[in-house]
C-alpha cells in the first residue's frame, strides 16, 4: 500500500511505529505477558480495608488524560474497563524518562494494547483504579478507533451506521457498549440447550454440510461443484434426513447444532446462512415434543435473563410453560372467517386472489394455505403459540394425524409474530413417504423451485424400519433475538452476509501511466482528490502543479516536481481519453 492511500492519522501512527522500532522497542512482542486479574473482578473484589493488592492487567487503551508528570488511562480488557494511574517517576524510576515522555505521551495511541503491573487503590474521587509501576507496549494499533465524544449530553462521532457496524464487527465490539453482551448471551443460549439435551441422554452428532440431495425442508439451495467427485452438490438446507438415518441406526435421541444454507431473501428476520438445532427422539410424538419444547425454552430464558420474561421491542414475552395450542385451519378461520376444511385447491386459490394474495397455478393446496397463514395469522401471535395439525400437502415428512383425515401431526411454534420452531410426529411409513416425495416432484414439475427431491437412500433407510419418532428444528438466531431483545437478525450474527463494499471509482495506476503519469505521481494525484483521469482535464497546468507540489512537500516525499509542460501533456491526454470514451458511448 502506498503511504498516500492512508489517512493523516494512519500515516502518523506508522511513523510512530517506525520510531518505536528505531528506539529498540518491538511494537508486536512475541513473549507471553502473564496477567492475573481482570477489570471487573478487580472492582468487584476491592475493599478499602484490605492490604494493597498487586495486579498485572492488559488491555486496549481507550482514553488518555495527560497532566504533566501524571496521567490517567482507561484500559479495556475482555471483561470491561478500569482506570489506570500512571506517573512519570513510577514507570521511569531511573534518570531516563523516555518511556513516559516520549513513548507513552507521544508514540502510544488510543487503541494500542498495553500491559500494566501495579497495585489497586481508590482515587480521591472514589474511583477504583490501578496505580501503574511498569508499562509494556503489547500491540500497536495502526487505525484510529471511532471514539464517541459527548458535549452537553449529545453524543458525537458515534459508530452507529448499521452498514459499518455489521461489516466491521470488530470495531463495533470495541466501541459500542452492550454488543459483546449480546453475543455472550448467545453463547449462554447454545450452552443451555446443549446442557438440557445432554442431561436428557441425547447424543450430539455431526452430519454432512455438502449433500448430494438438498432434503429435509422446502427451500432453494446453494449449489457448488465437488471437483474430486466431479458432481454438483448442495449446501444443506436441513439436517433432518441424516439425523433420521441415525434413529434408524439405533440411537435413542440425536441432535445437531449447526449451519444451514438457504439461497433465499435477506431481511430483518432472515439470513441465508443460519444456525439451527434439530433433535430427534425415538418413541415420542409431537404432543411430547410440545411439552419438552416449553420446558426447554423456559429453562433457556431463565439462564439468559434470570426470569421467564423478556421484553422485545414493545412486547413483553413470557416463556413460562404451558403455551397455547391452536390448529392452523382454526387459526385461519379465527383471523379471516374462511374455513379451509373441505375446500378444494381452486376454492382456496380463489379466496387468496380475492384478498389480494399473489398466487398462481404453481401453488398447490398446501402452499396456498401457507400463504393465507403467513398473510393473516403469523404476525398476530406474540406470546408463544403452537400452531398444530397442518394439511398433508404442507408436510411431506410428517405422519398423518391419528384422528383428523387430511391433516398431519405437525406444529410450528410462533413467538413475537415469527416462526421459531417446526416439529413433527415423524413419518416412518416408507411407502407413504415415497408417495409424498412423488407429490413433491409433481409440484416441482409445475414450477415450484422449493419442492423436495426424492432421496432414494433415505427411503431405503426407512425400509429397514424407523421406530415412532418425534423431531424438531429450532432457529437459534431467532431464539437469540428473542432472548436478548433484539429486533433484527443481524444484531445476533457476528458477521451477517452483506452486499459487496462500495468503493470509490478510480482509474488504475496503469491507466494513469498510459497518459504519461508515473506511478508515484498517480498516487499524489489521488491524494489531491483526482480519482479518475477525466477529473484533471479541466484543470490549469500551473494550478495542478501547485496542488501536487504541496502534497509532495507536506509528506516529505522528495519527488522531482514535473514541469508545467509535463502536466499540460497529462491534461491534454486526459481530455483526449474523455473524448474517445464519449464517442464510444
Amino acid at each position: 500500500m502506498n503511504v498516500l492511500e492512508l489517512s493523516e492519522q494512519e500515516i502518523v501512527r506508522r511513523q510512530s511505529l517506525q520510531e518505536l522500532r528505531d528506539m529498540g522497542i518491538e511494537p508486536y512482542p512475541a513473549a507471553e505477558f502473564p496477567t492475573n486479574a481482570f477489570s471487573e473482578d478487580i472492582k468487584n473484589d476491592f475493599k478499602d480495608e484490605d492490604e494493597k493488592r498487586e495486579v498485572v492487567i492488559a488491555g486496549r487503551m481507550m482514553s488518555r488524560r495527560v497532566m504533566g508528570k501524571a496521567s490517567f488511562v482507561e484500559l479495556q480488557d475482555s471483561k470491561g474497563r478500569i482506570q489506570v494511574y500512571i506517573t512519570r517517576d513510577d514507570i521511569c524510576p531511573e534518570e531516563d524518562k523516555t518511556l513516559y515522555n516520549t513513548v507513552f505521551k507521544r508514540l502510544l495511541d488510543i487503541g494500542d494494547f498495553i500491559g500494566v503491573k501495579g497495585f489497586v487503590f481508590r482515587t480521591q474521587t472514589g474511583e477504583i483504579s490501578v496505580h501503574a509501576q511498569s508499562l509494556t507496549l503489547l500491540s500497536k494499533s495502526l487505525k484510529p478507533l471511532p471514539i464517541v465524544k459527548y458535549k452537553d449530553g449529545v453524543a458525537y462521532d458515534k459508530f452507529d451506521d448499521p452498514e459499518l457496524r455489521f461489516r466491521q464487527r470488530y470495531v463495533d465490539l470495541i466501541v459500542n457498549d452492550g454488543v459483546k453482551d449480546t453475543f455472550l448471551q448467545r453463547a449462554t443460549v447454545v450452552r443451555t440447550i446443549r446442557r438440557v439435551l445432554d442431561e436428557a441422554g441425547y447424543t450430539e452428532v455431526e452430519t454432512p454440510t455438502l449433500q448430494a440431495i438438498a432434503g429435509g425442508a422446502s427451500a432453494r439451495p446453494f449449489i457448488t461443484h465437488f471437483n474430486a467427485l466431479n458432481i454438483d452438490m448442495y449446501m444443506r438446507i436441513a439436517t433432518e434426513l441424516y439425523l433420521k438415518r441415525l434413529i434408524v441406526g439405533g440411537f435413542e435421541g440425536v441432535y445437531e447444532i449447526g449451519k444451514n444454507f438457504r439461497n433465499e431473501g435477506m431481511d430483518r428476520n432472515h439470513n441465508p446462512e443460519f444456525t439451527c438445532m434439530e433433535l430427534y427422539v425415538q418413541y415420542k410424538d409431537y404432543n411430547w415434543m410440545m411439552s419438552f419444547t416449553e420446558k426447554l425454552l423456559e429453562t433457556v430464558c431463565i439462564a439468559v435473563n434470570g426470569s421467564t420474561e423478556r421484553k422485545v421491542g414493545d412486547n413483553v414475552i413470557s416463556f413460562k410453560a404451558p403455551y397455547r395450542r391452536l390448529p392452523i385451519l382454526d387459526a385461519i378461520k379465527e383471523k379471516t372467517g374462511f374455513d379451509c376444511n373441505g375446500k378444494s385447491e381452486e376454492e382456496i386459490r380463489a379466496f387468496c386472489l380475492e384478498n389480494g394474495l399473489e398466487v398462481d397455478e404453481t401453488f398447490g393446496k398446501g402452499k396456498l394455505i401457507d400463504e393465507l397463514f403467513g398473510e393473516f395469522c403469523e404476525g398476530t401471535f406474540i406470546q408463544p403459540t403452537f400452531i398444530t395439525d397442518y394439511p398433508v400437502e404442507m408436510s411431506p415428512l410428517t405422519k398423518m394425524h391419528r384422528s383428523k383425515p387430511g391433516l398431519t401431526e405437525r406444529f410450528e411454534l410462533m413467538v413475537n409474530g415469527k416462526e421459531l420452531a417446526n416439529a413433527y410426529s415423524e413419518l416412518n411409513d416408507p411407502l407413504d413417504q415415497e408417495e409424498r416425495f412423488k407429490e413433491q416432484m409433481r409440484l416441482a414439475d409445475k414450477g415450484d423451485d422449493e419442492a423436495m427431491i426424492i432421496d432414494q437412500d433415505f427411503l431405503r433407510a426407512l425400509q429397514y424400519g424407523m421406530p415412532p419418532t418425534s423431531g424438531i428444528g429450532i432457529g437459534i438466531d431467532r431464539l437469540v433475538m428473542l432472548m436478548t431483545g433484539q429486533t433484527t437478525i443481524q444484531e445476533v450474527l457476528f458477521f451477517p452476509q452483506m452486499k459487496p463494499e462500495k468503493k470509490i471509482p478510480q482509474s488504475s495506476i496503469k491507466e494513469w501511466g498510459e497518459i504519461g503519469v508515473s506511478e508515484e505521481w498517480a498516487y499524489v494525484l489521488r491524494k489531491a482528490g483526482f480519482n479518475l483521469i477525466s477529473e484533471i482535464r479541466d484543470e490549469k497546468a500551473q494550478g495542478l502543479q501547485q496542488k501536487i507540489g504541496d502534497i509532495n512537500k507536506k509528506y516529505k516525499l522528495g519527488y522531482e516536481k514535473p514541469s508545467v509542460s509535463d502536466i499540460q501533456a497529462w491534461i491534454d491526454a486526459a481530455a483526449n481519453v474523455a473524448v474517445v470514451t464519449e464517442e464510444a458511448e
